[in-house]
């Protein structure tokens, strides 16, 4: 592995990987803490209308997952932010009508077979520097928001009705976690894909909260675990001709599984 080193679609994906994972970390704990994770997956496969779109228009892959993507979160947020007991029902028919626009353009576009794996499973070996630039703006727009809004987002994430007691902007912030969220999954795609995104944002989540104190410490704890385990299963992919995202979620699940063991002892 070490001189697979010198190749640079290694490095850009391991420096994908680290970024995605630290950005999956703080979002996925937003995710976790307010009971929306079954939103990632309904978005993951709703950009997928984004992609068809883009695949037909010719307009980069990443901006049009991202404005389909951030596009359903707003329509989310608006439809939920009442009735954020029916936010299963809402997401369930976002999530089936993206995809369908998204075969629809594919099939549109004359003389072109997209390789549906790479969008699945992920091709974190197939990322590019606009993509890294594209993640590293992300991450620290996120770190930028998490730091100067903290106390109000952890107000609104645990206590909604009390937050906007105290004054704060409860449909901004629930709005801004959405539309955080939709472009996190945007780029976890590149990782790992649609089927498997729900599982990166979560299992390292899921580890983090049961050794943390806090939503801060949650964030970063399962930003560590998360590079962690993409790293593993970055490595396994490259030993043994592996698909990279499955093996990143396979190392996850295992070494939740272990941890959960040990946790009950």
């Amino acid at each position: 592995m070490i001189e697979a080193l010198e190749f640079e679609f290694i490095q850009n994906a391991i420096l994908a990987g680290i970024l995605v994972s630290f950005t999956a970390g703080v979002i996925g704990s937003l995710i976790v803490v307010n009971r929306m994770v079954f939103l990632a997956g309904g978005i993951a496969h709703t950009s997928y209308g984004g992609i068809g779109l883009a695949v037909y228009t010719g307009i980069p892959i990443f901006l049009g997952a991202s404005m389909f993507a951030v596009a359903a979160a707003l329509l989310i947020a608006m439809l939920t932010l009442k009735k954020r007991d029916r936010i299963d029902t809402f997401i369930g028919l976002i999530w089936a009508v993206g995809m369908a626009i998204g075969v629809i353009f594919i099939d549109l576009t004359p003389g072109y077979n997209v390789d549906l794996m790479s969008y699945l499973f992920g091709s974190i070996l197939a990322v590019t520097r606009e993509d890294l630039y594209f993640m590293s703006a992300l991450l620290i727009i996120i770190l930028f928001v998490i730091l100067v809004w903290y106390r109000d987002i952890l107000a609104v994430s645990y206590d909604s009705q009390y937050a906007g007691i105290q004054g704060v902007n409860i449909k901004f912030f629930y709005t801004l976690i959405l539309v955080l969220s939709a472009l996190t999954v945007v780029i976890a795609i590149k990782v790992v894909g649609l089927i498997l995104v729900i599982a990166m944002l979560t299992i390292p989540v899921y580890i983090a909260e049961k050794i943390s104190s806090s939503l801060l410490s949650m964030m970063f704890s399962s930003g560590i675990i998360a590079t962690i385990f993409t790293l593993i299963g970055l490595y396994l992919s490259y030993s043994y001709d592996l698909t990279s995202g499955a093996s990143i979620i396979m190392v996850s699940a295992i070494s939740l599984g272990i941890f959960l063991l040990l946790y009950r002892r």
